[in-house]
């Protein structure tokens, strides 16, 4: 049996029963300080490191009795940080003796300390993501090593971000009444997982009578939320489109795999929608952003993906010399811009010629709300 301090995220008791994959009325925990250490945040990135500082003391929780598997289970985690055990005396809550325990500490010089940590700003803004997170990644504890799920940590947090985003925001209208409470007997397996994840599922659902669904399967493509903007300027009264090769149509057997689309790109962990928009607007066109407007929050395909599209018209200036290849070479990325006339959007909408779903949404949108933005309605 071991006993440990854990003075971050891991205070955090939902993310602390995910990790442990038990409830925490199973453990034996109570408030706890480590005198002469301070816990500070980390610049750059969304968790905190803990330092010898005479005269401080770091507050956490102490855990004790901790079986081999539980402490296996906590450096799987921990590991993804590069953490490892450190033998400390912790004083508990209402209690004058030091107890023994270990704490995870880093001595990783690349992480510069940025002030101090706060638990509940952590909480505030990602703790329902690092407990989703924390399912899937504990998910693989056993079948595949730490550094395989560390290459997948970058997705696993924007899949988690996605799931927290769907808890925090949905204004879909449902008259049927039914909510998620109505499915039951979930099984999930996740038999592929790297960049995107598939999903399969066994469940039953609430019938419209009433009754339950015998039990059903299903199979679902795990994508990330994502974020597409279309670039107008209301001067000049043109939007400007990217080409690139897309794996989809090409899969598809389509003879024209490179496609015109609006700027796009994925939602990263610690990232708002309106923040990728502009990251991508530089990225994919180098282009500034001024005014974002909403056009839709959709799912892309729920029947048998949860990809979710934010949809936006932004402002841009657009002169002609506007154009060019653009992309990340990390990430093979081969973009080439091109400009057309509202008049010539609309015209490429009829004929057809159109064919990534969010681009006509948007350029719908645009139609409609066109000679607000141009001042002229």
């Amino acid at each position: 049996m071991k006993n440990l301090f854990v003075y971050g995220t891991l205070r955090h008791v939902p993310l602390l029963e995910a990790v442990l994959g038990k409830p925490s009325d199973a453990l034996q925990i109570a408030p706890a300080i480590l005198r002469d250490h301070a816990v500070y945040a980390v610049q750059g990135q969304d968790f905190p490191i803990i330092k010898s500082k005479a005269g401080s003391a770091a507050e956490g929780l102490w855990l004790g009795g901790l079986t081999e598997a539980d402490v296996a289970r906590l450096e799987y985690y921990e590991g993804g940080f590069d953490y490892d055990l450190a033998p400390v005396h912790v004083t508990l809550e209402g209690a004058a003796v030091l107890k023994p325990a270990e704490v995870f500490k880093s001595e990783d010089s690349a992480w510069a300390p940025d002030g101090p940590w706060s638990l509940a700003d952590w909480q505030n803004t990602y703790g329902v993501a690092a407990v989703f997170g924390a399912v899937e990644e504990m998910s693989y504890f056993g079948t595949r090593g730490r550094a395989e799920v560390d290459r997948m940590l970058p997705m696993i947090r924007a899949r988690a971000m996605a799931k927290a985003a769907a808890q925090a925001r949905n204004t879909a209208l449902s008259p049927g009444g039914m909510h998620r409470t109505d499915v039951t007997d979930v099984s999930l397996r996740r038999p592929y997982a790297k960049y995107f994840a598939l999903e399969e599922v066994d469940l039953r659902f609430r019938r419209y009578d009433g009754s339950f669904s015998e039990p059903v399967e299903r199979a679902v493509f795990v994508a990330t939320d994502a974020v597409i903007l279309l670039p107008y300027d209301p001067v000049r009264d043109r939007v400007l489109l990217i080409e690139q090769f897309r794996m989809g149509p090409f899969l598809r057997g389509d003879a024209l795999p490179w496609q015109l689309e609006p700027i796009a790109g994925r939602i990263d962990a610690a990232e708002t929608a309106e923040d990728t928009a502009r990251r991508e607007a530089e990225e994919e066109a180098g282009l500034t952003i001024g005014e974002i407007h909403e056009v839709a929050h959709a799912y892309a395909s729920p029947g048998c993906t949860t990809e979710f599209y934010d949809i936006y018209v932004g402002i841009a200036d657009l002169p002609d010399d506007v154009t060019g290849v653009s992309g990340l070479a990390h990430e093979a990325e081969d973009i080439r811009s091109f400009l057309f006339s509202y008049e010539e959007l609309m015209q490429m909408v009829d004929t057809m010629q159109l064919v990534n779903t969010p681009l006509v949404l948007a350029a719908l949108w645009l139609a409609r709300h066109r000679d607000r933005l141009r001042g002229t309605a």
